[in-house]
């Protein structure tokens, strides 16, 4: 579990979020539920947190958000189309003003020359506002490290879009 900077960042989120009177969901594949289990440990969070998806299977992302399984089989699970469809569909089950989407490859497997360990999809989307993606690549780092830079990158797209 991530501690430190991670609890100081989720509760700058918290109170930036507070502040000006949002709430927000998440859809989390790769990281677990972590960015939901950071936020939730904080009292008080459910004024501006509504709720969490862990999505880790390709069904989960289909039958809980309605990301097509069309669209997964084309593009990967693993890819900004997928990422896109996950926040969209974050909002469209939930009444909160924003959803981040998180989908990637942790590791240690399941990598490949195209997707290679590392690599992971977030979508950012604050209703009546277009969907902000964004591609990182993280390398080969370790799993937790990825999971752990995952969070704080979803963090990032959060309180930009408080803007």
């Amino acid at each position: 579990m991530l501690t430190g900077a991670g609890v100081a960042e989720a509760e700058a989120l918290f109170a930036l979020y507070r502040k000006h009177r949002l709430t927000f969901a998440t859809a989390e594949s790769c990281t677990g539920g972590l960015v939901a289990a950071l936020i939730t440990a904080i009292p008080g969070s459910s004024a501006v947190f509504d709720r969490g998806f862990v999505t880790y299977s390709n069904a989960a992302k289909t039958e809980c958000l309605g990301v097509p399984a069309d669209m997964i089989a084309h593009f990967g699970a693993v890819s900004t189309e997928v990422a896109c469809a996950m926040a969209i569909g974050t909002l469209d089950h939930s009444p909160a003003d924003v959803a981040v989407s998180i989908t990637g490859i942790a590791g240690p497997d399941g990598g490949s020359i195209e997707k290679p360990i590392g690599l992971v999809h977030f979508a950012c989307l604050r209703r009546g506002r277009p969907p902000i993606a964004a591609e990182r690549r993280f390398g080969p780092i370790g799993r937790s490290q990825i999971r752990t830079a995952a969070v704080f990158h979803a963090f990032k797209m959060l309180t930009d879009a408080t803007v």
